[in-house]
């Protein structure tokens, strides 16, 4: 059967993952069972399912007219890079689709760019022109400069244009929506445009492996793409390492891609894109070769990480309390499986075996990580991220990003103003039906803790993106904080009446009956520095009545944190316990003598 071995690519929330499934849907071999998800299919991920962008980058295989299609569903976030660059290798081409209205945006730009740089021929799909303030030419024209900007070929340029409207099925060679049908234009320009893969069966074996899978039946099994000669149920073959060292496996099972799931086969050739089971320690990046004449294919390039948070065992006193996995050796296991499946993440040790420090590509990146942990039951705590600094020439140099934001013109000068205090340099401004849109160059230290000053300042209608720059000279201090905690000085319950007086320092984020502990955080101070409250106090009982006026005030309703929250409000002086139940904010010293002893050892 003749293959295509094609990726998608878009921005969050342009519709790809809808997209995806209106061609599984519509495919030969797909049928939907009743037991399914009738949308979304790709997105199988909880997280995916609810932050509406994909995380993990997923196989699926249609067949259309004789032809059998390897779709790769890909992340849109720049944090997922690592991800990116893998399905890179694994494919001959990539659909890159936009958003009628929005046009190509910055995370668009980092994967196209990935894409040309790998020499994939590009179909463009025009997306959800069933909007109403679609603009098709003008995205259009966009999208023409982007391929310019990011130096693609005269043969890349000359891209075939599909407009669609993947909620609805249906994609055509205009951008007119009565005169749709169906989905087919998409296939067709799949199987005329995207070359089909240059193989060669009579050569040795050679297979990248890009992606790690696990079976309840098979174990671990490597999703690689066969490059040349092909691969048998029960051969012998050589895993070559990516330090070049060579061990020996057996090949236990094969399985094909078909619609969703798998189909097991005795032989996989050139072109395929295969799951191999039988090597337990399979890793990303590791070729599957002849075991007579190995030889390794180039090594997938991972650009470095440019965040990085300390990970360690739960040291507060309600440790050991809500989590499943609370020891050191649980959580070193999750990071050690956690690397074997994310290249683009780092771990290293500490001078203690109770504390690590994790490396990865964002913010988001290691919060997803937290999240993940947090979720299947790990209780541990995490330090504030912190940018990771090179030195060149003898210049401290610092990662630095480019930001898109897009605001409605009122704002545009509190932003402005917000992303100036953090070292930011406005590159480009221009305003467009009332939205103005800005370009922005920031270090990546500016850019942590900002998400709720900006939400805050745009009243919920700004849009901020980044992409990583590279690095440059160091820009000096950034202040990116502008306000204390307030921390409680006591252990046990909140009341209404501790909280009262807590209240009129700033912002709570929890409310009355709360168990805390000394040195945890429970509020946000209006001012610089912190202020300790002792928000379990009650009231003093006496024999008399008497009005007590700030009895008689309300407490306001607190501030819910979120994962991604706290992380972006945390000091450098305070972490984050987390739990499969709770969020806590904490001093990193708890006690008022552990701090002043820090103080003076610091």
């Amino acid at each position: 059967m003749d293959i295509r071995n094609v990726a998608i690519i878009a921005h969050v929330d342009h519709g790809k993952t809808t997209l995806v499934d209106a061609l599984l849907k519509q495919s030969e071999n797909f049928r939907l069972k009743s037991d399914q998800v009738s949308e979304l299919i790709m997105d199988s991920n909880d997280l995916e399912r609810e932050r509406g962008i994909t995380i993990f980058s997923k196989n699926a295989a249609i067949e259309y007219k004789g032809t059998k299609i390897n779709i790769v569903d890909t992340p849109g976030h720049a944090d997922f890079g690592g991800e990116v660059e893998r399905i890179m290798r694994m494919v001959d081409g990539v659909i890159l689709l936009v958003d009628a209205k929005e046009g190509p945006m910055p995370q668009t730009k980092f994967v196209l760019r990935k894409a040309i740089e790998a020499g994939h021929k590009v179909i463009v799909v025009i997306n959800k022109i069933d909007k109403p303030d679609a603009r098709s030419e003008w995205v259009l024209n966009e999208i023409y400069d982007l391929f310019i900007d990011l130096g693609a070929t005269d043969e890349q340029v000359e891209f075939p244009v599909i407009y669609a409207s993947g909620v609805q099925g249906k994609a055509g060679a205009e951008p007119d929506l009565s005169a749709m049908t169906d989905i087919e234009p998409v296939f067709k320009s799949i199987i005329d445009y995207i070359p089909s893969p240059e193989t060669d069966d009579k050569k040795p074996l050679q297979a990248l492996v890009a992606n790690i899978a696990y079976d309840n039946y098979k174990g671990r099994m490597a999703i690689a793409r066969i490059y040349s000669g092909s691969l048998r149920k029960g051969s012998q073959i050589a895993v070559i390492a990516r330090n070049g060292d060579v061990r020996k496996a057996t090949v236990s099972a094969i399985s094909l891609f078909a619609g969703l799931g798998r189909v097991d086969v005795d032989v996989a050739l050139a072109g395929d894109i295969a799951a191999v089971s039988g090597i337990s320690d399979i890793a990303i990046g590791e070729t599957i070769s002849n075991i007579e004449n190995p030889v390794a294919l180039p090594p997938i390039h991972i650009d470095e990480p440019t965040i990085r948070m300390v990970f360690g065992v739960n040291t507060s006193p309600f440790a050991g309390k809500e989590g499943e996995y609370t020891t050191s050796r649980n959580i070193k296991e999750r990071l050690d499986k956690e690397l074997e499946a994310d290249v683009a993440l780092r771990v290293d040790l500490t001078d203690t075996n109770e504390r690590w420090v994790v490396s990865g590509r964002g913010e988001l990146h290691l919060s997803i990580l937290v999240e993940k942990m947090r979720r299947e039951g790990y209780e541990f705590e995490v330090s504030k991220p912190q940018v990771i600094l090179k030195e060149e020439s003898g210049k401290k140099m610092e990662p630095v990003e480019s930001v898109s934001i897009e605001v409605p013109e009122e704002f545009s000068g509190t932003v402005i103003e917000i992303l100036g205090k953090r070292l930011g340099v406005m590159k480009d401004m221009s305003v467009d039906r009332g939205m103005c849109k800005l370009e922005f160059s920031i270090p990546t230290r500016g850019l942590i803790g900002i998400r709720n000053v900006f939400l805050t300042a745009t009243k919920g209608t700004g849009i901020m993106n980044a992409l990583f720059e590279g690095y440059r000279e160091y820009k000096g201090e950034v202040r990116s904080r502008e306000h204390g905690s307030i921390v409680s000085t006591a252990t046990g319950d909140t009341n209404n009446f501790g909280l009262t007086a807590a209240q009129g320092r700033g912002e709570l984020f929890m409310g009355s009956g709360v168990k805390v502990y000394e040195g945890m955080v429970i509020g946000a101070n209006a001012k610089e520095g912190d202020v300790y409250v002792n928000v379990c106090k009650t009231k003093e009982l006496t024999n008399f009545r008497a009005k007590d006026k700030r009895l008689l005030d309300q407490l306001e309703v607190p501030r819910k944190m979120s994962l991604e929250d706290a992380i972006d409000y945390i000091s450098d002086d305070e972490l984050l316990e987390i739990t499969p139940k709770s969020v806590r904010i904490r001093k990193m010293h708890l006690t008022e003598n552990d701090r002043k002893k820090a103080q003076r050892s610091g």
